[in-house]
């Protein structure tokens, strides 16, 4: 089962994010604008999360950000990862996004496969670098 999650839906939440991160969630995530999250469950098991923002340009677009789409491994290849995708961008085109965009790793086969598969193109800006800052308040 493929689960939008909504603000009420903290310890669904929580849950998933100890699952696939390791560390206690946040539900303030859930009510900050733009936040799209899906959760795959098999009875009280959850398989699968994908969580990013839809974004508001300046120019009057939108777009959405996949910031992390994973699957168990004991649930991987069963369609969950394509399933999540699916939910994640019918979400974003309802709101209003004309484009996705993410990042995987060069050698991430599987995810770069679905990707592929459900209509995604490499980017064709040329060599990207991607930066982190690391913010102190």
């Amino acid at each position: 089962m493929i689960t939008r999650l909504l603000p009420a839906d903290v310890e669904l939440f929580e849950r998933a994010v100890y699952t696939f991160r390791g560390v206690t969630g946040d539900g303030a995530y859930l009510g900050s604008p733009g936040a799209i999250a899906f959760v795959a469950s098999r009875g009280q098991d959850i398989s699968g999360w994908c969580w990013g923002y839809h974004l508001i340009r300046p120019d009057d677009s939108s777009m959405l950000y996949l910031h992390q789409l994973e699957v168990a491994e004991a649930y991987r290849r069963q369609g969950i990862g394509r399933a999540l995708l699916d939910a994640f961008i019918r979400a974003g085109a309802r709101s209003g996004a004309t484009k996705m965009f993410l990042t995987t790793g060069e050698t991430n086969a599987a995810a770069r496969a679905l990707y592929d598969s459900m209509g995604g193109g490499l980017a064709e800006q040329g060599p990207t670098v991607s930066y982190w800052f690391l913010l102190n308040p």
